[in-house]
């Protein structure tokens, strides 16, 4: 069984994928982090030094090669992974996803409070004034591709553990 988080930065994927592997005694991958044990750098530094195309072909490879693997775990994607190249495709034939449905007021106030700001490539830049129009540009953008998750969960207004108990009923219900 491989689950899949996918959703918009702040959605909650790490930190709900950790709960939901305590409680489903799975593995937990963060795909973010995977690629930067892999590349030896930070994601922020692979966007720096060698760009967004290069860092997107590498989240390609890396996610093919977890969902080759024959472990079972649970994955939080990056942001923009379901958007690129075949990966949806990929994500839906190997696994059970679920997209972590966040509204864009609620996703604003999360990331211009954020201090970890810096960590977000996409957004270390960008000022709070401008942030609520790139966040609704995004997501625009994006959800046509999350809308083709397996399961949708709407996580406004829910704890992390409300959010993973719920993932987890799906599942054992399917």
């Amino acid at each position: 069984m491989k689950i899949i988080l996918l959703g918009y930065m702040a959605s909650g994927k790490t930190s709900v994928g950790k709960k939901l592997a305590k409680r489903l005694n799975l593995s937990f991958i963060d795909l973010d982090e995977y690629i930067s044990q892999q590349e030896n750098l930070s994601i922020p530094a692979i966007f720096n030094e060698k760009g967004e195309i290069y860092f997107r072909r590498k989240e390609t490879y890396y996610l093919k090669e977890l969902l080759n693997n024959s472990q079972n775990f649970i994955l939080a994607l990056g942001g923009g992974t379901p958007c690129y190249g075949d990966n949806l495709k990929l994500i839906n034939s190997y696994s059970n996803s679920f997209y972590l449905k966040r509204s864009l007021e609620s996703t604003y106030i999360k990331l211009s409070k954020s201090k970890n700001k810096s960590k977000r490539p996409l957004i270390a830049t960008i000022s709070n004034i401008d942030l609520k129009e790139f966040i609704a540009k995004h997501l625009f953008e994006r959800s046509p591709y999350y809308e083709q998750a397996s399961n949708t969960i709407i996580v406004d207004g829910k704890t992390k553990k409300e959010i993973a108990k719920e993932i987890g009923i799906i599942i054992k219900s399917s």
